[in-house]
């Protein structure tokens, strides 16, 4: 039995240790905002944060979670009270087919927290591993750039 917090709430699981934490949240605790990409940890889809930092989770197993802190883009914010990045992406119309928004917006969140002004060159090195088929990276940079600049505190 695997135990750890998901989204602030203590869990637990008896998946086979070596199966991928995307597969457990997705499959076993029925969060569906992640997404499956490429399965190599390459495209940044399955984003999620693991103790306030940015992982790949399609490639992280379950049994390296134990103890910690997992959030999804389910627990960064609700529709009710949408966390900073959120509103921004609406706000600025980003995602276009979305799949990958919520690894985006993952990856951003762990950014701003850890840099909280960052410049636009930074910006595009903290997301270059997370791709969007559908080309939304400059809409992605600004709506980063925008929660920077109206000094929204973004804690993972």
């Amino acid at each position: 039995m695997i135990e750890f917090r998901l989204n602030g709430e203590a869990v637990r699981t008896d998946d086979a240790p070596d199966t991928p934490l995307l597969w457990t949240v997705r499959d076993s605790f029925k969060l569906k905002g992640s997404k499956y990409g490429c399965g190599a940890g390459l495209c940044g889809a399955c984003t999620m944060h693991l103790d306030g930092q940015a992982v790949r989770t399609c490639i992280l197993p379950i049994a390296a979670v134990a103890g910690k802190d997992i959030t999804t883009i389910e627990g960064l914010g609700t529709p009710d009270s949408p966390h900073p990045l959120q509103a921004a992406w609406e706000a600025s119309s980003v995602p276009q087919c979305g799949y990958c928004q919520p690894g985006q917006i993952m990856s951003a969140a762990a950014l701003l927290s850890a840099n909280p002004n960052p410049s636009g060159e930074e910006v595009e090195t903290a997301m270059a591993g997370n791709i969007c088929r559908c080309g939304c990276y400059p809409r992605i940079k600004q709506a980063i750039l925008d929660v920077a600049k109206a000094g929204h505190e973004v804690q993972v």
